[in-house]
């Protein structure tokens, strides 16, 4: 009996490391085409689907980042993709290139932010009208201000977790070298 659980256990493990490295390719390719850190692509992944390609949220979001069909057909206006479906959102590739170029975008828009990091999550969790509400005074500049004012505790705890991970993941996904 002991020997069952411990081979689950083994098995159990050896599992979700799989799951968690079985999406690697995608996000790097993604991170690398729209210049933003794969650890934090990766890290995003992480808290919205689990690394579940087919993953869907209750207010229409879909798969590994959880793109909303406005999200994600504003990448494929921006790439020119016209004959874009939301469904495609379900393939890891699209997906993460999706994601990665929404992403890049909020975290451009908070550039003058010591880190932009937090804004950018915010952003992507509550929405950008939320995120500028909550960056104002000194919280416009200083991202541990700004992560104060959250005014949502369930975003504040994404925003805390996303950071927490992508410094998990750092080491073994390095940044992509900016040209």
């Amino acid at each position: 009996m002991i020997v069952l659980l411990v081979a689950l256990g083994l098995v159990a493990w050896w599992r979700r490391g799989w799951l968690e490295r079985s999406q690697d390719r995608p996000i790097r390719a993604a991170a690398e085409r729209y210049q933003v850190d794969p650890a934090l692509v990766k890290a995003v992944v992480w808290r919205e689907s689990r690394f579940d390609p087919e993953a869907r949220g209750r207010a229409g979001e879909m798969g590994l980042m959880q793109l909303r069909e406005d999200a994600a057909r504003e990448w494929a206006d921006a790439e020119g993709i016209e004959a874009f479906e939301h469904e495609h959102c379900l393939n890891p590739v699209t997906n993460t290139l999706a994601g990665a170029f929404y992403l890049g975008k909020l975290l451009k828009r908070f550039a003058q932010a010591d880190d932009p990091r937090p804004y950018a999550l915010a952003a992507y969790n509550a929405g950008r009208s939320n995120a500028l509400k909550w960056a104002t005074g000194e919280a416009a500049t200083n991202s541990a201000r700004f992560i104060e004012q959250i005014a949502f505790p369930a975003t504040r705890a994404y925003v805390l977790a996303v950071l927490d991970r992508a410094r998990k993941y750092q080491r073994d996904f390095p940044p992509v070298a900016r040209p």
